[in-house]
Order: C-alpha cells, then sequence, then structure tokens
C-alpha cells in the first residue's frame, strides 16, 4: 500500500519543522560556549556530509545541467549567509527573537513571488504577509 503524497509531504513538513526548532536550541547552546562562525561551520559540515551521503543511498540522478548547477550554488551562498547570520545572532541576542526573524523567510519569498515572479496578489495573501510581520513584532517583545 502506498502512502498518499498529502500525508508524505505533511510528515516531511513535520519533520522539519521539529528539525528546525531543535537545531535552532543545539546551535544556540553551540554559539554561546565557542565562536559562532566556527559552529556555523560544523553545523554546515556535518549537514553537508548528510546531504551528500542521502543523494548516493537515494539514487537521487547526479545529472544536472549548468543552469541546474548554478541555481543551487546561488541557493548555497544564502543558504551560508542565513546560516552563519543565524550563528552570530544567536551568540549576540535572544534564540526567540533570532528564530523568530529567520523563520520569516516564506514572508520574502512571497514577496519576491508577489512582486518580481508575477505571483497573484490577493487580500489573502497581503494579510498573511501582514499577520506573519505582526506575530514577529508579538513574539520579539
Amino acid at each position: 500500500m502506498s502512502v498518499p503524497e498529502v500525508n508524505a509531504a505533511v510528515a516531511f513538513g513535520v519533520l522539519t519543522m521539529v528539525s528546525w526548532g531543535i537545531w535552532i536550541v543545539v546551535g544556540n547552546a553551540a554559539s554561546e560556549s565557542m565562536d559562532p562562525i566556527t559552529a556555523a561551520a560544523i553545523s554546515y559540515i556535518v549537514a553537508a556530509t548528510l546531504a551528500v551521503g542521502y543523494v548516493f543511498l537515494s539514487g537521487a540522478s547526479l545529472s544536472i545541467t549548468p543552469r541546474d548547477g548554478g541555481l543551487a550554488a546561488i541557493a548555497g551562498v544564502f543558504a551560508g549567509i542565513g546560516f552563519i547570520s543565524t550563528y552570530v545572532g544567536l551568540s549576540r541576542g535572544s534564540a526567540t527573537v533570532v528564530s523568530t526573524l529567520s523563520a520569516m523567510y516564506f514572508v520574502v519569498a512571497a514577496v519576491i513571488g508577489m512582486t518580481i515572479l508575477g505571483d497573484e496578489v490577493t487580500v489573502t495573501r497581503v494579510a498573511g504577509v501582514l499577520l506573519a510581520l505582526l506575530g514577529v513584532v508579538l513574539i520579539a517583545r
């Protein structure tokens, strides 16, 4: 019996949520006990090792075009900047504030989608962005 796609998406979404939640707490402890940039580098090395291992164990395709590889590399640059910024932020402030602000990446993606990529701007989407921003203000206080 196969698992329905929605259930698999929900399961991986929940795993992602829990993993990021644990990561920020452990990353906070690491950034308080050692240089935050070194902590970020160690975390990234371990994460990259797991990702590469998963590619080989899962049988994922290793066929890429220059465009695909370039897009993935650019994504990696921004992931690295975000990763380092998170660790440095944790070493200088509250995990509640840093994690809440960093979790707002979806607002950045939504705004880029609506302003640059041509996604439809709807009242519901704008309200969602505004409510998310309000949530950040309330949590960060």
